[in-house]
C-alpha cells in the first residue's frame, strides 16, 4: 500500500527495525494483505540502536497496539514486556507485542508456524517466516493461512 492510498478507515500496525521501511517483514506481510484484499497496512520505524529503549518504554503509553519486531532487535525486546508467551521464553526473544490495558505482551511464532508444515524440519527458513507473516496477518487482520501461496509471495 502507497501512501496516498492509506485512507482514514485504514487499519495499521507497526514495524520496527533497521530497515523496516525495506525489510522482509513489511515486505510479506502487505502483500498478504493485499492478497486478501485486506484494508490494512504496516508502518515501518526504523530506528537505531540508541532509539530502541526510549521506543520500547514508551510503546504501552501509545497509540500503538501492534508491532512487528524486526530481528536484530527481538532479543532485546524481551525485557520490555510486562509479560510474553512460553514460545519467547523459551527462544528468548520477541518477533510482535501487542499492547492491552498499557501492558505489552510478547510473543514469537516459531511453533505456531512450524505446526502449519508436516515435516517442518524440512522448511527452509524464508518459508518459515513467510508463514510467521501469514500467521500475523491472520491473527491481527482474519487474512487466510495457506501455506501453498507462500511460494507465489516469495517468488513475487
Amino acid at each position: 500500500m502507497r501512501p496516498e492510498e492509506i485512507k482514514p478507515d485504514t487499519s495499521l500496525c507497526t514495524i520496527l527495525g533497521y530497515n523496516a521501511q525495506t525489510g522482509y517483514m513489511r515486505r510479506y506481510f502487505n502483500k498478504i494483505l493485499k492478497r486478501n484484499s485486506i484494508n490494512a497496512t504496516a508502518i515501518a520505524l526504523n530506528i537505531k540502536d540508541e532509539h530502541f529503549d526510549f521506543t520500547m518504554t514508551s510503546v504501552g503509553q501509545s497509540k500503538v497496539d501492534r508491532m512487528m519486531i524486526e530481528n536484530e532487535f527481538q532479543g532485546k525486546a524481551l525485557q520490555y514486556c510486562d509479560n510474553f508467551d512460553e514460545c519467547a521464553q523459551r527462544e528468548q526473544r520477541v518477533e510482535f507485542i501487542e499492547v492491552v490495558d498499557k501492558k505489552v505482551h510478547g510473543h514469537c511464532l516459531e511453533d505456531e508456524a512450524k505446526a502449519l508444515f508436516e515435516k517442518p524440519e524440512f522448511i527452509d527458513e524464508q518459508t518459515l517466516f513467510v508463514a510467521k507473516m501469514m500467521l500475523l496477518a491472520n491473527r491481527w487482520y482474519d487474512a487466510k493461512i495457506d501455506v501453498d501461496e507462500i511460494p507465489l509471495l516469495i517468488e513475487n
